[in-house]
């Protein structure tokens, strides 16, 4: 069969089916559970995993949490409250800027900002980003950081290695504080938590370790990111939420997951990940994404490096083995 964008296309019917099923069983039969407790962050994985979960069990035994923070977009609350309603499910909204204003989140990273422009203040915003000349040239992941100031204009500095270490290591507190109040809310129920990491972002280690990847099931993985999109529009998502571009949304300054992370538009990363697995040759790849050799090769050794840097997020902890 000749290699196209055509692999990417599900039976949307069935895999729904499939992955209920696997809910079920999962809380019944392995966790010994009475609910699912899931983050509803306003965007599409999210908003596919409580509604398989809904399908799966009921609404009666789904609760959303909602996990704003100062940096969140707007649109986040407004959205994580509408699939919740959709769904028809207990929900509610935990203001996690506290915990990390407690923790020194803001503090310790806002410092790494005045470091590069000392006159930044509360009415700045900023945001990580890498280059987006992936296709163009051989070139290192180096980390610029993008501040927005009060008359909108945009100033850029490029990250040393220490900084963008410290900032990011800021920056996680938030995801992992969202998985303990995840927890809590499970555990004071009786319930498991449902994650929404999916195969793009499992395979490319585009999540964080015990924060949204601390998780008891992910229904999503056996996905990528363009199926999950399937998925929702076969579920009834909302479409300003099908619409949404995805994005960490951490920073206060907006940036999409192509702008932070992959380099590259979710189409194309899916393709590449899709052949690299089934070892599809990369002159059919090639062609069928509209690239050439050389552009291939770069977006090819590029999801190659963040596969193989990021291992040890998708391992358990290794342990010496003493019966030797």
């Amino acid at each position: 069969m000749r290699f196209s964008r055509d692999v990417m296309s599900i039976d949307a019917d069935k895999i729904s089916r499939e992955i209920e099923e696997f809910i079920r069983d999962q809380l019944r039969k392995f966790f010994r559970k009475r609910g699912i407790v899931i983050g509803l962050s306003g965007g599409i994985d999210s908003a596919v995993a409580g509604a398989l979960s809904v399908r799966a069990v009921g609404p009666t035994r789904v609760y959303g949490v909602l996990l704003p923070e100062r940096d969140s977009s707007p649109k986040s609350r407004e959205y994580g409250r509408k699939m919740a309603e959709t769904l028809g499910i207990e929900y509610s909204a935990v203001e996690i800027t506290p915990m990390l204003e407690s923790f020194g989140v803001y503090a310790r990273r806002d410092a790494v900002v005045k470091r590069y422009f000392p006159d930044a203040g509360g009415d700045y915003k900023f945001r990580l980003t890498l280059p987006q000349d992936l296709l163009d040239r051989d070139r290192i992941n180096a980390y610029s950081l993008e501040v927005r100031k009060k008359d909108g204009s945009v100033v850029t500095a490029r990250l040393s290695h220490g900084d963008y270490l410290e900032m990011m290591a800021a920056n996680d507190i938030k995801q992992r504080t969202r998985m303990t109040v995840l927890y809590y809310e499970a555990e004071r129920r009786n319930y498991i938590v449902c994650g929404t990491t999916n195969k793009s972002e499992t395979d490319q280690g585009f999540f964080v370790k015990f924060g949204d990847g601390g998780v008891d099931i992910e229904p999503l993985t056996p996905l990528y990111k363009n199926q999950v999109l399937q998925l929702g529009k076969h579920l009834g998502v909302p479409e300003e939420i099908l619409a949404r571009t995805p994005s960490p949304d951490t920073y206060s300054f907006e940036v999409s997951d192509k702008d932070f992370y992959f380099c590259l538009p979710y189409d194309t990363v899916d393709m590449i990940l899709y052949a690299q697995e089934n070892s599809i040759d990369k002159k059919e790849t090639a062609k069928a994404l509209g690239l050439g050799m050389e552009e291939l090769d770069r977006a090819w050794k590029d999801l190659e490096r963040k596969r193989e840097v990021t291992e040890h997020l998708r391992s358990m902890p290794p342990v010496p083995d003493l019966r030797r």
